[in-house]
């Protein structure tokens, strides 16, 4: 099962929280806070739904937690490998 890019992750922000944010803004700042971001959790909670819609998978639960989108891409990225 493919992992999750910050590029897909970047287009899920926009398409589920409606925060445009860069891939290279992602790649240069992996731990700058969502919140800070200005996704919060209802927005992450859009991401998780579209990434189990996507990928046919449950996220953990933890993932609507995440404080990063490295944090997120770490705790998705295990869970499909570990699917896969």
């Amino acid at each position: 099962m493919p992992q999750i890019t910050v590029e897909e992750l970047a287009a899920l922000m926009k398409k589920a929280a409606g925060v445009t944010v860069s891939p290279e803004q992602l790649k240069e700042q992996p731990d700058m806070g969502f919140d800070v971001l200005g996704v919060d959790s209802l927005g992450l909670l859009g991401i998780v739904g579209e990434l189990e819609n996507t990928h046919g998978t449950p996220m953990p639960v933890d993932a609507e937690r995440c404080k990063t989108p490295q944090q997120f891409l770490n705790l998705v990225n295990s869970t499909l490998m570990a699917g896969a």
